[in-house]
This record gives structure tokens, C-alpha cells and sequence, in this order.
């Protein structure tokens, strides 16, 4: 078999955002591991884990199976558990891959990464949620992340995500330093989940030092353009 793919899920997100992407990946005969990471899953209590616990898990999912040659993939929120984890897992990976993902910078968490309107949003939603947590409203789903699918579908798909811990957007991780790892950066050309200009995407590239590599679609191409998506991540 071709080498494994790892693919860490954005914020919101459990382990089955990913299957539409990973059907392609294994018809090209790839094994693809898609976990849902530690208080992402239904149920799960959003004050239960840090995010060292979440980069701890990505660890074990390829520890734990005993994987080599990998390419780690991390969506939006997942830069950070994928970047936490790429210097304990060097010589496992084949590749890391952000996919319109956040790349830490020294002290920075998610929350000083983005626009004002969101850092009030997280904060409002979390202090009003009774356990930290942060949930997504329809509108901002709809508007910025997958403007690019039906309504009903967007409805459909919003109505499976689930509360985020708040710890998980205000804590922050090692960055890369030096990592003997080839990296790569896809955005989908219809991003707008992060606004252009100051906030936009494209600095995230500029941090790793790479050029972005286009995908088609939104920040949900996951779902929307599954095929381009797995083409972009066998190429890149």
C-alpha cells in the first residue's frame, strides 16, 4: 500500500468531515487515518482536555499504528495540533500539509490570529455556554465557510458540528523550527472563512515560506469538492 495519510479536522469538526476525501485517497491506494480528536466528538465535555492533549492524540494515531512515510494534513484550526506534533513525529513523515490552516507563530494562539468580529464572537459564545465552549452560528457557516454548497446542504452539515473548547482557540503550541520535513500550503480559491488583507490566509504561507498551491472551492471543499481536494493532497 502507498504511504498513510493522517488528516486532522478543523475546529467544529470530528473525524467523518473527512470521508468523502479519504474514499478518493484509498481508491489511489493510500490508508487514511481520519480521528476524531479528544472533545470533538458528540457528547464530548468541551472543558475535558487542553490542546497539549489534542496534539498528544494526533501523536498516538500514528504512534500507535505504527506508521511511517506519513503525510499529515491539518485544516483551519487543525495547523495548530498538526504543528504541535510534527517535531515528535519527524521521523515518521513523508510530508506536512496545511490546507487553509493556521500556522502558529511563537505565543500566538488562534484567538490573536484572528479579525476582531470573530475574537468577539468566540468570546461572547463562550461565556455565555456555561462550559467554554464555542458554537458556530449559521450565518457565519453559511457566509464565510461553505458558501459554496446549497442551503439545505450548509443546514444539513451545520446540524453535525460540534461546541468548541475555548482553551483550544486561547492556547498555543511550539511553532516549526527547522523541521527536516518537506511542507506544503493548499487554499481553496473560494476561501473566504478568514477575510482578505491583513487577517487573509496568505501569511500562513509566507510563515512556513512556501507558495500557496490552489484548491478548488471553500473552506469546506471537504465536502463540496472531495475529488480536488484528494488530487491536491496527492500532488502536493
Amino acid at each position: 500500500m502507498a504511504s498513510p495519510f493522517v488528516l486532522i479536522t478543523g475546529a467544529w469538526h470530528g473525524g467523518w468531515t473527512w470521508r468523502p476525501v479519504a474514499r478518493h485517497l484509498r481508491a489511489a491506494g493510500h490508508e487514511v487515518l481520519t480521528p476524531t480528536l479528544p472533545g470533538l466528538a458528540d457528547g464530548d465535555d468541551p472543558q475535558a482536555h487542553s490542546l497539549a492533549d489534542v496534539v498528544d492524540a494526533v501523536v498516538r494515531v500514528v504512534e500507535e499504528h505504527d506508521l511511517h512515510d506519513v503525510t499529515l494534513v491539518g485544516h483551519s484550526w487543525g495547523g495548530y495540533p498538526i504543528t504541535g506534533a510534527a517535531p515528535r513525529l519527524a521521523g515518521r513523515l513523508r510530508k506536512l500539509v496545511y490546507w487553509g490552516a493556521f500556522v502558529p507563530a511563537a505565543g500566538r494562539s488562534l484567538y490573536d490570529e484572528v479579525p476582531p468580529p470573530y475574537q468577539d464572537l468566540f468570546t461572547a459564545q463562550a461565556q455565555a455556554s456555561g462550559n467554554n465552549s464555542v458554537t458556530l452560528p449559521f450565518e457565519v457557516w453559511q457566509q464565510a465557510f461553505i458558501a459554496d454548497a446549497p442551503e439545505p446542504v450548509a443546514r444539513l452539515l451545520h446540524d453535525l458540528l460540534v461546541p468548541q473548547p475555548m482553551r483550544y482557540f486561547t492556547e498555543t503550541v511550539t511553532p516549526l523550527d527547522a523541521l527536516d520535513v518537506p511542507v506544503a500550503y493548499l487554499l481553496g480559491d473560494q476561501d473566504v472563512a478568514l477575510p482578505p488583507g491583513e487577517y487573509g490566509w496568505h501569511r500562513f504561507a509566507d510563515r512556513l515560506g512556501v507558495e500557496i498551491q490552489t484548491v478548488a472551492g471553500g473552506h469546506e471543499a471537504a465536502f463540496t469538492q472531495p475529488a480536488a481536494l484528494a488530487e491536491a493532497l496527492l500532488k502536493a
